[in-house]
């Protein structure tokens, strides 16, 4: 059961990731640029399981 909600949660911190991503694709400020890069760290070093 805790294999399965790792599973789960892993991939939902990915979504999240791809998501910060895809908007700072898009972004053409670089204030909002900055603002989606502070918010994606924190889902990468989990995603790495750095943190």
């Amino acid at each position: 059961m805790a294999t399965i909600i790792t599973v789960l949660y892993y991939l939902m911190v990915g979504y999240f990731a791809l998501c910060f991503i895809w908007n700072f694709l898009r972004s053409k400020k670089w204030q909002t640029e900055v603002l989606y890069l502070l918010a994606l760290l924190p889902f990468l070093l989990r995603l790495f399981r750095l943190k």
